[in-house]
């Protein structure tokens, strides 16, 4: 259900801003997220009466959804790259 170690440090490095960046910067963050949440959606397939994953599965998409609106913001084109990099919106 959660994402590994290997797995996170592949999407940090895929994502970050600079050399330097461990996975704070805000476009590494959307990254993580999003593989969070693909994971989570698969487990709710299965567990459709958990209730618990459930709420955190939405704080997530919420968090993702504020992030994203701050990249947006404060570069257009920047958000629009990302957000085709992800795959997130058709």
């Amino acid at each position: 259900m959660s994402i590994t170690k290997a797995k996170k440090t592949e999407i940090i490095n895929a994502y970050k801003a600079s050399d330097k960046d461990n996975g704070g910067s805000v476009e590494s963050q959307v990254a993580i997220l999003t593989e969070r949440i693909r994971n989570l959606t698969e487990h709710m397939k299965n567990n459709h009466k958990d209730e618990h994953s459930k709420r955190g599965l939405l704080k997530m998409v919420n968090h993702r959804k504020k992030l994203l609106m701050y990249i947006k913001k404060r570069n257009a084109s920047e958000y629009e790259e990302l957000i085709k990099k992800l795959g997130l919106r058709k």
